[in-house]
């Protein structure tokens, strides 16, 4: 397979100088060597056409579902040619604490490619295991590597920053896991994402040398990601790594406005698991808001504190912020420029939500005006079971005019227990449809373009867990025609698609409390 590779990261930054794949403190470098793991019967179960496209992977590699050179290399099996494969060095903060040195423990960089004058990193998720694996055997399994691959593009289809996937290969391989860390391990089946994004930098690998004091590699590392990733940076000294924590900033704030937008959650936003450049990264247990609930949290793990449940993912991010802050420092030797970008960062957070709100709700007032109306339907979608992706997808079809009964209709399908829907809860709801009405009235600037206005930044479908775990359940026996449904239906997210409307519905009950449905961990 010919790509057109340029590699730079383990070209311009410090090497490990061993050679070993031994479990080690690696100091002073940012990367050590690795070789991908060989699997035992490498098959190729999904690929994403528009990824290879980006690749410049070949027309005729990329249909031939089974194309020897695209699985021997996207599996593992074989090196390219001129590439040199190596696992990133990290560090990072989990669940609030310092972790000290991380790692990809079970991530592979293979090389990085330039097409159509893009540069592209391509990364193996489960290929084997690196000198940052610890304990773990570097592997991955078929059901966290679905989710990984369908949420991946799923995610970029519904316009918000995120790495991308390539492809789902199973190796033929059998891995142990602990599914919900209680003691019942069990054979899965092993399974290898390769990952591409622009670079997979990471807050935690600035706060590695930061935590060392290694001023001088702290310092190589943000230059090269500014003479790659932030090219419109272009003061010098100080100035500049000033202006790239404010780009930082910048970039994280809008992929968290946008996972609030679509009700997506991460589950595990650690300071290593943040990309400087502001994409979903580590797609573990994630979720999607069914109920809409600020204080849900798909993670099993975090169920204790609730530290990254969905209504305090802007407040995580402004923490993880701060903690990269604390490493530019080093470089700037000053704390107010940077504690003014992390203050803007709050503040701005407040004026986009608030602006993003007013566009699912189809207002366009950017004057603070609904904040009231905002707040109050939040409080509202708390007081019974309530759908986020249906409710405001289907809010698109209330006119101004429409009585109390129209609008009740068009959300009901929102509903877990409709018949809660009574008394004080059903006055409530009154009331708020009063106060939208008004807004409607005061703020007619879509008028006819309204409901599809809003059905732009509404989706119809999201990979909700339920679908996810159908897909798995599937593909464990064999058949994976669910995976290929469901990437095709979620590559539109926001048209209707009629012939698919089997998946714009609730959680179903047997999913409520399904382990992949409801419970989710980290294992994979």
């Amino acid at each position: 397979m010919n790509l057109n590779l340029a590699d730079t990261f383990n070209i311009e930054l410090p090497a490990d100088p061993m050679q070993t794949n031994s479990r080690r403190q690696v100091h002073e470098a940012a990367f050590s060597t690795v070789t991908p793991r060989v699997p035992t019967q490498p098959k190729l179960i999904h690929a994403a056409e528009e990824v290879g496209e980006l690749l410049g992977i070949p027309k005729s590699i990329r249909e031939g579902i089974q194309s020897k050179d695209f699985l021997e290399v996207f599996s593992g099996a074989k090196v390219l040619e001129g590439s040199n494969p190596y696992a990133m060095v990290y560090g990072g903060h989990q669940f609030g604490n310092w972790a000290g040195q991380l790692g990809d423990g079970r991530a592979i960089n293979l090389g990085e490619v330039v097409h159509n004058n893009q540069r592209w990193a391509m990364q193996l998720k489960g290929a084997g295991e690196t000198p940052y694996s610890r304990m773990a055997d570097g592997l991955a399994v078929l059901r966290s590597s679905i989710r990984e691959h369908l949420c991946s593009e799923a995610m970029y289809h519904l316009g918000v920053p995120t790495t991308r996937s390539l492809s789902l290969i199973l190796t033929g391989d059998e891995v142990l896991r602990d599914m919900m860390y209680d003691g019942n391990s069990a054979y899965e089946k092993g399974a290898v994402v390769c990952r591409v994004a622009p670079s997979f930098v990471r807050f935690g690998n600035f706060q590695i040398f930061a935590a060392r004091q290694d001023k001088k590699n702290l310092q190589k590392l943000v230059d090269y990601t500014i003479k790659y990733f932030f090219t419109d940076i272009k003061s010098e000294g100080k100035e500049k790594y000033i202006s790239f924590l404010e780009s930082v900033a910048k970039r994280t704030l809008k992929m968290i406005i946008e996972w609030q937008r679509v009700g997506f959650v991460h589950g595990v936003m650690n300071t290593d698991n943040m990309s400087i450049l502001g994409l979903t990264i580590d797609y573990g247990p994630y979720g999607w808001l069914e109920g809409y609930d600020h204080g849900w949290t798909p993670n099993t793990t975090d169920r204790g504190t609730k530290r990254y449940r969905f209504g305090n993912q802007p407040v995580i991010a402004a923490w993880n912020l701060l903690q990269l802050a604390n490493v530019i420092y080093l470089l700037v030797e000053e704390a107010k420029p940077l504690e003014t970008i992390l203050e803007s960062f709050q503040k701005e957070y407040k004026v986009d939500y608030l602006n993003m709100m007013n566009q699912k709700l189809g207002l366009s007032s950017n004057d603070g005006s609904n904040e009231k109306l905002i707040t109050e339907l939040e409080r509202m979608l708390h007081l019974t079971e309530t759908d986020m992706t249906i409710f405001f997808r289907n809010l698109a079809n209330v006119k101004q005019e429409d009585s109390f009964v129209d609008f009740a209709k068009a959300i009901e399908k929102a509903f877990y227990k409709k018949e809660e829907l009574v008394g004080t809860t059903l006055k409530e709801w009154q009331k708020w449809f009063a106060m939208y009405q008004v807004a409607l009235k005061n703020d007619s600037s879509f008028g006819e373009s309204r409901k599809a206005s809003m059905n732009q930044v509404n989706p119809k479908y999201v990979l909700r867990n339920y679908m996810a775990q159908l897909a798995i359940d599937a593909a464990d026996k064999g058949d994976y025609s669910v995976i290929e449904e469901l990437y095709q239906l979620l590559k539109s997210p926001y048209d209707e698609q009629p012939e698919k409307e089997q998946w714009f519905a609730k959680r179903p009950e047997w999913a409520r409390h399904k382990v992949g449905c409801s419970m989710l961990s980290c294992s994979s």
